[in-house]
């Protein structure tokens, strides 16, 4: 019963974690424009994401632009897109894998062995998708940082941390949560006694 509850917990956990995972990737605020130096101007606000950049206005107004090529964009830009595309859909094929696993599911199959090996291996799927996702959330973040701190970018083109990414690192974390949940959900193998197995006497007789 432990071992049920400890798969659902996961399960959720990993599920709330995928869209995090979703939410972030399609906000536009993975960095937005820093206040730094002399000439600070607030009535416009700088967004940058994965997919577009945008510009909020004080008046309320929203302008969002695409990105036009994709050739045009830095290397931890299209990075950072490849593998939270690549984290989301791992991510989902391990959910899927968890849920033939998990022992409140019919759709595995009775052997109770089998599904919690079904679902460990699902588990072990979430954590790559985790980790595909923490190590664009890092790249990213790497780079607004050494921007920021280039002496030769302008001061008003540097960005600081956006609220996207944050989402995205949370959303990492709870699918690196319930990815380990259910990789641990699998039941260990029965011992094997130590002492020997007694026989019945044998039947035969021998005759001198």
């Amino acid at each position: 019963m432990a071992n049920s509850g400890l798969q659902i917990l996961g399960f959720s956990l990993g599920l709330l974690g995928v869209i995090g995972l979703i939410v972030g990737t399609i906000l536009p605020q993975w960095k937005m424009s820093a206040y730094v130096g002399d000439n600070i101007i607030t009535a416009i606000a700088m967004y940058e994401g994965l997919w577009m950049s945008c510009a909020f206005q004080s008046t309320g107004q929203i302008q969002c632009k695409v990105y036009d090529s994709i050739l045009q964009l830095n290397s931890a830009l299209q990075a950072t897109r490849a593998l939270m595309v690549v984290s989301i859909i791992v991510s989902l094929a391990g959910l899927g894998a968890a849920c033939m696993g998990m022992k409140c599911t019919t759709c595995g199959g009775d052997d109770k062995t089998r599904k919690s090996r079904i679902a460990m291996v699902g588990g072990v799927i979430i954590l790559i998708g985790a980790l595909c996702a923490i190590v664009a959330c890092s790249w990213y973040a790497h780079d607004i940082i050494q921007a920021f701190y280039n002496p030769f970018t302008p001061v008003n083109t540097k960005y600081e941390f956006g609220a996207a990414i944050f989402i995205a690192w949370a959303g990492a974390f709870l699918t690196v949560v319930g990815g380990a949940m259910l990789a641990a959900s699998c039941p260990r193998g029965k011992s094997t006694p130590k002492y020997p197995i007694s026989r019945p006497p044998s039947s035969t007789k021998e005759y001198v």
